[in-house]
C-alpha cells in the first residue's frame, strides 16, 4: 500500500484520478468532494455542499473542472475549489456522470430514468435519452466522442449516436442489473459488469 487517505466521516462512494494523475477526487455520503494530491496524500481542497451524498465525480479533459453528482450536479474549480455551476435539479438522484472526450459536454444518468447530455459551461441541457424503465447506474462516451454508453437497473445496455441521440443498439444478454460500462481506448470494445457476476465485451463499433 502507498498511502492511505483520510478525512471523509462516511462511506467512500465514487474517485476518479485528474487526467494528469497528480490529483484525486473522491466523493463521499459525507456530501464532500475532497481533491488529493496522490504523491504525498495532502489534502488539496474539500468541497462542501450536497447533503444526500456523492454518487458520482469526473474530472474534464482539461482537468481544471471536477463534476459530482448528488442530487444535483456541481461543477467545481479543481485549482480552487470554488462551485463554478449547479445544474439543474432534477429532483431524483443522479448516480453517474461523465465528461465528453472534447470536455464540450458532461453525461449523466440516475433514477429519472434518463441519460442527458449538459453543457458544463452554460449548464444547459442539451439532450434527454430516454426508453429505459429503470433508474441508470453508469455512463461513458467512446474516445471518438461519436456514442455515448448507459447501463442501469435493467439488464441492457444502451447505446446511442452522437450529437443526434439516435438510439443505436440495444445490448441484452445480462440476467441483471448492470452496474458499469466503459470502452476500450480504442473505442472497438465496450465492457459491462453485471449483478448477474458476469463482465461482457461487446463489439461497440
Amino acid at each position: 500500500m502507498k498511502l492511505t487517505l483520510t478525512g471523509h466521516t462516511r462511506p467512500v462512494i465514487a474517485v476518479a484520478f485528474s487526467p494528469d494523475g497528480k490529483t484525486l477526487a473522491s466523493g463521499s455520503k459525507d456530501g464532500t468532494v475532497r481533491l488529493w494530491d496522490t504523491a504525498t496524500g495532502a489534502l488539496k481542497k474539500a468541497m462542501k455542499g450536497q447533503l444526500y451524498g456523492v454518487n458520482s465525480v469526473a474530472f474534464s479533459p482539461d482537468g481544471k473542472t471536477v463534476a459530482s453528482a448528488s442530487y444535483d450536479i456541481r461543477l467545481w474549480d479543481a485549482q480552487t475549489g470554488e462551485l463554478k455551476i449547479v445544474l439543474a435539479s432534477q429532483g431524483r438522484s443522479i448516480n453517474a456522470v461523465a465528461f465528453s472526450p472534447s470536455g464540450a459536454r458532461l453525461a449523466s444518468g440516475g433514477e429519472d430514468r434518463a441519460a442527458k447530455l449538459w453543457d458544463p459551461v452554460s449548464g444547459d441541457l442539451k439532450l434527454t435519452l430516454s426508453g429505459q424503465d429503470l433508474p441508470f447506474n453508469s455512463v461513458a462516451f467512446s474516445p471518438e466522442g461519436k456514442t455515448l454508453a448507459a447501463a442501469g437497473w435493467e439488464d441492457t445496455v444502451r447505446l446511442w449516436e452522437l450529437p443526434a441521440g439516435e438510439l443505436k443498439r440495444i445490448l441484452a444478454p445480462h440476467s441483471a442489473l448492470v452496474g458499469s460500462v466503459a470502452f476500450s481506448p480504442d473505442g472497438k470494445v465496450l465492457a459491462s459488469g453485471s449483478n448477474d457476476t458476469t463482465v461482457m465485451l461487446w463489439r461497440a463499433e
